[in-house]
């Protein structure tokens, strides 16, 4: 957790000296571990894939779903360019669904809720060209005390929550023009603009009541689609 905590800060603070998107992913130490990770699975196909930051890599999905057809593809402290650059391997994996989740990271790097929108846009052209069901799941917003150790302030969270609900507004209203599904987490998982903290351990991160209650809106979708 400190070195997810050390990198989130590292990104931060270089995002406030000079904004740069090129290849940011390659400044993820954890970015290469796991491509290299995924390069070796031995799991060539699977109908349902969680891909996401390191809120969708907390969570074990075959154990909290009960599935066997699912693939976790969550990597700490991803932002949408990222995965905009290993959407192929998602692709290859030919599910019948992706639930993404992204955002954050790249809002507390400073980058604006109209550039992660564009990314969402590739993913999701992308994703709908080959067949497969894209579900958008809300940018999750941070607790009110997230960074409070290095010196967030409560002040400081609420402006980025207010970008994410910005880009949450955006994608929603997207995906009723498009005939989309959205998944709506904030309205289980926060309050007032911040994460509640009886889902967080951390002002950032689900604990176990987070994630039941994220599960919960994933069957629904799996049921619609009969999965």
């Amino acid at each position: 957790m400190k070195i997810i905590l050390l990198l989130f800060i590292t990104v931060a603070l270089f995002a406030q000296s000079n904004i740069d998107s090129t290849k940011s992913f390659n400044r993820n130490p954890n970015y290469q571990l796991q491509l290299g990770l995924q390069s070796i699975s031995k799991i060539k196909q699977a109908d349902i894939v969680m891909f996401g930051n390191s809120i969708t890599h907390g969570g074990n999905w075959n154990e909290i779903l009960g599935r066997k057809n699912v693939v976790e593809r969550g990597i700490p402290s991803d932002n949408t360019e990222g995965m905009l650059n290993r959407l192929n391997s998602i692709i290859k994996l030919n599910p019948k669904i992706v639930f993404i989740l992204a955002g954050v990271n790249d809002i507390y790097s400073g980058f604006s809720a109209e550039y992660v929108f564009s990314n969402y846009m590739k993913i999701l052209s992308n994703l709908q060209k080959k067949k497969i069901v894209p579900i958008i799941q809300s940018c999750i917003y941070a607790g009110e005390n997230w960074g409070k150790d290095w010196n967030l302030s409560r002040e400081f969270n609420l402006q980025k929550n207010n970008e994410i609900e910005k880009l949450n507004f955006m994608l929603k209203d997207y995906c009723l023009k498009n005939n989309l599904d959205f998944i709506d987490l904030n309205a289980k998982l926060s309050a007032n603009k911040f994460l509640m903290p009886d889902m967080t351990y951390d002002n950032l991160h689900l604990n176990y009541k987070g994630y039941k209650a994220w599960a919960s809106e994933i069957e629904k979708i799996l049921i619609k689609y009969g999965l």
